[in-house]
């Protein structure tokens, strides 16, 4: 499964889900940090990375619907993972 880490997440749990056979990348590792949200999603989306993130404002389906994102078994939203 393909992750990318949100700039609020704690990334020493990005080796344990690499080693666990998943590809994980990180927003601070492409340089997207202080990009707006949209930025992120859309980046995600693109990738057909699930976003792992601590901020609510991803878990709003009206300004990021599941329409178009990749669908993943961990995220029944469509793709972002969020508290």
């Amino acid at each position: 499964m393909k992750f990318k880490f949100d700039e609020n997440f704690d990334v020493r749990l990005v080796p344990l889900l690499a080693e666990g056979g998943h590809d994980v990348d990180t927003v601070r590792a492409e340089k997207l940090s202080g990009s707006p949200d949209e930025t992120i999603y859309e980046t995600c989306r693109r990738a057909g990375r699930t976003l792992i993130t601590l901020d609510l404002d991803f878990a709003n389906p009206f300004r990021f619907p599941p329409e178009g994102s990749i669908p993943s078994p961990a995220a029944p939203c469509g793709g972002t993972i969020a508290p």
